[in-house]
């Protein structure tokens, strides 16, 4: 099936840790024939991501991004046009968490810290490119919320709340920019196997023990993410937006 991507530019936030989704999602866009922005406050990790889609006959710049700074988002975004020409598809990764503790606890600049890194951030790529993408009459955008944005967690506060706040935004967008033929849709990852390993908040005979409690007996892996990422900006994908997929 011809997903129609050779050829598109894709800005891909949160490509920095070598073992997580943006990494992956950038790798298999440009397997598809896209060039790829890789973005990150890790610039190593970005350029490493970087060697690999150039490997794989992309063009790719890498870019040093605080996502929760709009000066930063918009300077970036500038840098890419001038580079690319255009910005095809937003796949919003970045995120994280600075709580990890109870809210009554926990110092105000850490959870201003997780609002700003995953709502904000989303906000302020997506306000960045939306111009072009209006011009163009074309754009696929990706943002990620949290399957805790919906059932909780304690000490996850803030980022649960940041995340949630991802659905609202993403079905309002949707509407905004829908006449514009761009397509916005978020997915809702909960158990990811590399949440564990880079968080280091679990160990493996844990996840093991969870995976067992699910349907598929396994955890969700960051390729099962790039999959879900590469139909959502694809053509295959054109009639659906407003959408959050829980996985």
């Amino acid at each position: 099936m011809e997903l129609g991507l050779n050829g598109k530019v894709a800005l891909v936030t949160g490509t920095g840790s070598q073992i997580g989704m943006g990494k992956n999602i950038a790798l298999n866009l440009a397997k598809e024939g896209c060039d790829i922005i890789s973005a990150d406050m890790d610039i190593e990790g970005a350029e490493k991501t970087a060697e690999e889609v150039k490997a794989l006959g992309r063009k790719c710049m890498t870019y040093k991004l605080d996502v929760s700074n709009q000066e930063d988002v918009n300077k970036m975004v500038k840098a890419a046009l001038e580079e690319f020409g255009r910005i095809d598809i937003l796949v919003n990764t970045a995120g994280g968490t600075a709580q990890a503790g109870p809210i009554i606890q926990a110092p105000e600049e850490k959870w201003e810290r997780d609002i700003r890194v995953n709502f904000f951030g989303s906000m302020y790529c997506a306000k960045a490119v939306l111009p072009g993408m209006i011009d163009q009459k074309y754009g696929k955008i990706v943002n990620f919320s949290t399957g805790i944005a919906l059932n909780g967690m304690p000490g996850s506060s803030s980022y649960a709340g940041a995340k949630a706040a991802i659905i609202s935004f993403t079905k309002c967008l949707s509407m905004e920019v829908g006449p514009s033929n761009i397509n916005v849709n978020a997915l809702m990852p909960s158990m990811v196997m590399t949440n564990f390993g880079s968080h280091g908040t679990m160990d493996p005979k844990v996840a093991a023990q969870m995976a067992e409690r699910l349907p598929l007996r396994r955890l969700t892996t960051t390729q099962d993410i790039a999959n879900l990422v590469m139909f959502l900006v694809s053509d295959v994908s054109s009639g659906m937006t407003g959408k959050i997929i829980e996985i």
